[in-house]
């Protein structure tokens, strides 16, 4: 049974709702649990500036069987190790979990990313107990390049798994 069509939709300020409902005990689970909601308006305001500067690529990820978003994905410019190279991000609503929807999603955020052809990789950096955010990096083609030493929220140690996508490969 395939997916149902899944796109991409770049974020607009009604997306706010979006980042408050994933500010949720059943959605934070790997991210530090949820944070106040000072702290979630902001990250909303950082994707929009982000979006006019080109620094941050947002999106709300919609499928043709609902009729709200089912999630989002972004992606973002960092340096890694001293390369230029993208992170990216992604959450699904647990409601719509199991249905291939991140996978879709992910596949679609990293056609986007190779598209602007600024930068050759993408990483994702799930916590290392992530099984499910580990499991679509690796089904997706990321390839694992070791665990890291990290802090989400900040602060806070935790430990990750680099994944890293070679976007020439979609060029």
């Amino acid at each position: 049974m395939g997916v149902d069509r899944v796109r991409l939709q770049p974020w607009t300020e009604a997306d706010l709702a979006v980042e408050l409902r994933n500010n949720a005990a059943d959605m934070t689970v790997f991210l530090g649990g949820p944070q106040g909601e000072e702290v979630v308006r902001r990250r909303h305001e950082r994707f929009l500036r982000g979006q006019v500067d080109g620094t941050v690529s947002p999106f709300t990820v919609w499928s043709d069987a609902a009729d709200e978003p089912v999630g989002a994905a972004a992606y973002w410019q960092i340096e890694h190790h001293g390369d230029a190279v993208y992170e990216c991000g992604w959450y699904v609503f647990v409601p719509f979990q199991r249905r291939g929807y991140a996978q879709a999603a992910v596949r679609l955020l990293l056609e986007h990313a190779a598209a602007r052809g600024d930068r050759d990789t993408v990483f994702a950096f799930p916590r290392v107990d992530n099984v499910a955010s580990n499991e679509l990096a690796r089904s997706v083609g990321f390839v694992n390049t070791g665990t890291e030493d990290s802090e989400y929220p900040k602060g806070v140690p935790i430990t990750v798994n680099a994944w890293a996508f070679d976007l020439r490969a979609l060029r």
